[in-house]
């Protein structure tokens, strides 16, 4: 009687290892890929509830569906059309389309995937760079930038089974010493201005003053004639000029 208990105590068990083995639930945030001796079987798109056959006959990998994101912690530095270094700062949203591609490509390694991705971005941010000045690239087409490194990355991306949903540029700096003598430029061309403005201003104050001298020299010219008409009686109050006066 103990042995047929304990066996079927063993036998419960492994029944309920056998079951559990070959049942697996796919989440609606994942896919699910069946391999069978290293071999894959299928890909599992849909969530719910699945079967294979128990290990090690199968195996099963999951993968996220959901868009993820690589954010390098370090700038990068690239060069633009006028031979300047920038650093540039950026992220990269993506997401898995293709598991079986994916797992192909980087047998189901993230890290793998995310260090292709970083050389695709870098390839293409390098090549747009090179070609757009400082001015071009920060203001006047930073969204052109961004479009066409998507569009750049697209195929190559889709090749091994992802999608660059989203890129974009945090921030973009000059290096130190480039800055300095921007820096530096900027502060001689305001000074050159200020003292431009300073000249000009100099040059019409000493109009001003001249015409100002002028006047007054003619009004005393003319105040000298007045006085001495009207002491010899040859100007009267009357006179054009001494009502000028």
């Amino acid at each position: 009687m103990p042995n047929r208990l304990l066996g079927l105590i063993l036998g419960l068990i492994v029944s309920f290892y056998l079951i559990s083995s070959c049942i697996f639930v796919v989440d609606q945030r994942k896919f699910a890929v069946v391999f069978a001796f290293g071999q894959i079987v299928r890909v599992i798109e849909q969530p719910g509830l699945q079967f294979k056959l128990p290990a090690p006959f199968q195996n099963v990998i999951f993968f996220d569906r959901r868009i993820m994101t690589i954010d390098n912690p370090d700038a990068e530095r690239f060069i633009t059309a006028e031979k300047k270094n920038l650093l540039v700062d950026s992220y990269v949203k993506w997401r898995i389309i293709d598991p079986l591609k994916f797992f192909v490509s980087f047998r189901g390694d993230e890290r793998l995937a995310t260090d292709r991705m970083n050389q695709l971005i870098r390839s293409a941010l390098n090549e747009e760079f090179t070609k757009r000045t400082i001015r071009e690239i920060i203001s006047e087409q930073r969204d052109q930038v961004m479009q066409g490194i998507q569009k750049k990355v697209e195929d190559d991306a889709k090749a091994i089974g992802v999608e660059i949903v989203d890129v974009r540029l945090k921030r973009i700096d000059l290096l130190a010493e480039i800055s300095d003598s921007v820096y530096r430029r900027m502060e001689a061309e305001r000074k050159r201005v200020a003292n431009e403005l300073r000249s000009t201003g100099a040059a019409e104050s000493d109009k001003i003053r001249a015409s100002a001298e002028r006047q007054r020299c003619n009004f005393g010219r003319r105040l000298s004639r007045c006085t001495a008409d009207q002491g010899s009686g040859r100007c009267s109050s009357d006179s054009p000029l001494c009502r000028s006066i």
